[in-house]
């Protein structure tokens, strides 16, 4: 019996590692189909494994809901393990940060070249829970990044951690994102939003209304912030539908980010590592939507789908 179970074990670490290795096959063709590009980092030894291949990896590993570094070198076929020691992985990565972000907004600009409605709203990332807040040493190596404590009306929960702020296209395509401490306002990330949009039209709910970022937006940059009114507010006029409608879509991309890639649970200890982690994870979700719709011709938010 005991033989049994660690033939099964055995086979499905096996299964695992192959399926992983597919994968990785598949997003390295795309990254290499993007950018010409194969080293980002200066080094004076040339490296086992290239940089866009360590990428590659990263974003295989998020899509396959690996959130574990440990997990990942249990799972990675011999022919990667050999080319990379976990903890120069763990460097390296957060040093090509930059790296995945221009990768990330290529791959949105294939997306949205031509979009004009967009989607803007923020979600609670908790680092700790609330009663460890005070003893963490968690993302506190500098003041300016560090977290907080702060309150998200939506979930009607107290939490310890950041906010971040994202902008989609209504197809579900992350265009922008920033994180910030929770204490911060989300109507303060539209000052963000003037300087990377224009000529367009942007949904948002409720905690984005205010009729003077509503003018600036639109005589500045000629955006139109379409925010719903509220039922006491003089004139009240219910928002369209079809808006209404299309605005529910980023809730529906941060639920597949909480589901499958597991935002929400962090492992980091530096802010670097953190805002590293919530890059690859949005990385990831946007290869998978490029290969769904430039590969397959199929439905982009289906994410939890084979792409080999």
């Amino acid at each position: 019996m005991i033989r049994k179970i660690v033939y099964l074990i055995e086979f499905q670490t096996v299964k695992y590692t192959n399926n992983f290795k597919a994968n990785y096959d598949k997003i390295l063709e795309i990254l290499t189909s993007i950018t010409k590009k194969e080293q980002f980092l200066r080094q004076n030894r040339k490296p086992k494994l290239k940089d866009i291949e360590l990428i590659a990896m990263n974003l295989t590993a998020e899509y396959m809901s690996i959130d574990s570094e440990c997990q990942l070198f249990r799972v990675l076929p011999p022919t990667l393990k050999k080319l990379i020691e976990r903890s120069v992985y763990n460097r390296r990565k957060r040093k090509l940060f930059f790296a995945i972000e221009i990768i990330r907004k290529e791959l949105s600009k294939r997306f949205n070249e031509f979009e004009n409605y967009f989607v803007v709203d923020s979600m609670p990332l908790e680092v700790t829970k609330l009663s460890r807040s005070s003893r963490s040493k968690i993302c506190k190596e500098s003041f300016y990044s560090a977290p907080n404590k702060g309150y998200c009306a939506s979930q009607k929960m107290h939490y310890y951690g950041y906010k971040i702020h994202a902008v989609c296209s209504v197809e579900g395509v992350f265009k922008s994102f920033d994180l910030s401490k929770v204490a911060v306002h989300d109507i303060h990330y539209l000052k963000d939003i003037k300087n990377q949009f224009n000529d367009c039209v942007i949904l948002g709910d409720k905690g984005y209304l205010s009729v003077d970022y509503q003018l600036d937006l639109f005589e500045s940059k000629s955006i139109k912030l379409e925010i719903p009114m509220r039922k006491n507010q003089h004139n009240y006029k219910k928002q369209a539908y079809i808006f209404r409608k299309k605005r529910k879509r980023i809730e529906t991309l941060f639920s597949q980010l909480c589901d499958q890639f597991m935002i929400r649970r962090n492992y980091a200890k530096s802010f670097v590592g953190f805002k590293t982690r919530i890059l690859s994870k949005l990385t990831a979700l946007t290869v998978i939507q490029y290969i769904n719709k430039f590969v397959f011709n199929r439905n982009i938010n289906n994410l939890k789908i084979s792409i080999v």
